[in-house]
């Protein structure tokens, strides 16, 4: 059995956008969340430095190839599993873009230094955010699995 290079590299592709937004979820969320606001917008301000454009190219073009997959000849359950995780994957970036990289940009405007008194900690939304769009990603991986599986 012959697959695809493309199979592959949405099967690479999904499989790193969960790995680092589950890692993200497991480990750095639970540190930012335990940390004093200053030290939390310091830390995020290093954190998010490199992940424009990295992780929206990665997962729009994951995307592209589950699309194209989805269009080309195949299995129609695996074209049908394609399919799915290309609005799967979709559904990421758009929690990412409209969810979480607003709170982002609001974040980085902050001086770490000078916390209003009043500040609304957003960290609870953020997590809530991106635990939504790694259950998303979690699923276009296990579709994308299937999918290449069963080609």
């Amino acid at each position: 059995m012959l697959i695809s290079p493309l199979a592959v590299a949405v099967l690479v592709g999904s499989g790193m956008v969960a790995g680092v937004l589950f890692a993200v979820a497991l480990s750095v969320v639970p540190a930012l969340m335990a940390m004093p606001a200053d030290r939390y917008l310091y830390t995020t301000g290093l954190l998010g430095r490199h992940w424009d454009p990295v992780m929206p190219i990665l997962v729009l073009g994951t995307a592209a190839g589950d699309l194209a997959l989805a269009l080309l000849p195949g299995p129609p359950v695996a074209r049908a599993l394609f399919g799915v995780t290309f609005v799967l994957m979709l559904g990421v970036a758009g929690v990412s873009h409209l969810c979480n990289v607003p709170i982002n940009r609001v974040l980085k405007q902050m001086d770490p230094e000078a916390v209003p008194a009043d500040w609304a900690d957003p960290r609870p939304r953020w997590r809530a955010w991106h635990l939504l769009r790694t259950t998303l990603a979690v699923a276009a991986l296990t579709a994308n699995s299937l999918g290449v599986a069963l080609t």
